[in-house]
């Protein structure tokens, strides 16, 4: 692993405050690496205990499905980290937003198998460790625009990791699923 420093949280200045909630969700004494790294085995094992039959469960008639979550895991932590990517190798063009309802309706998560969309969020996230855990230190402190905010890379792996227990929590609480942190 890189040997610098991942657990000082991001300032405020580094994300935008519509972020804060993900980032805030990331103890002060928890290291952000071992926190990406933990929930890919959590997070699979979680997936796993559903079953294929409450996949397309939704608590509400116009609520995602427990499918699109998970397809919607995968498609915002692939976007986050290639924020990630360009800010960190230096890139400052500024990023584009994306539309994470479109994007949802695209995943065709009915069509899937929930350990199919369980698959391929453990890609995505290995993808993610992969990409963190080779950063040079420099890149964690670097800063671009993206959805016309400011957003470090370092920011980045909070935000990635705060949305994924910001989901498990939704999960536990609205889909009778124990899907905690």
């Amino acid at each position: 692993m890189n040997p610098m420093i991942t657990t000082t949280r991001p300032g405020v200045g580094e994300y935008a405050p519509s972020f804060a909630d993900y980032v805030g969700r990331i103890a002060e004494d928890e290291d952000i690496m071992t926190v990406l790294v933990t929930q890919l085995a959590q997070v699979l094992a979680r997936l796993g205990q559903i079953p294929e039959a409450r996949g397309d469960y939704r608590y509400a008639p116009e609520k995602w499905s427990v499918k699109e979550i998970v397809g919607h895991l995968c498609d915002t932590e692939r976007v986050f980290a290639y924020r990630a990517l360009r800010i960190g190798r230096g890139d400052t063009t500024p990023l584009a937003s994306f539309d994470d309802q479109a994007y949802v309706a695209e995943v065709r998560a009915g069509d899937r198998a929930l350990a199919g969309l369980a698959a391929e969020w453990g890609d995505v996230r290995r993808a993610t460790i992969a990409l963190f855990r080779n950063l040079p230190a420099e890149a964690w402190q670097r800063r671009g625009t993206a959805s016309d905010q400011p957003i470090s890379v370092r920011a980045l792996a909070f935000i990635i990791a705060g949305h994924v227990r910001h989901h498990l929590q939704t999960l536990d609480e609205r889909y009778n699923q124990t899907m905690s942190p």
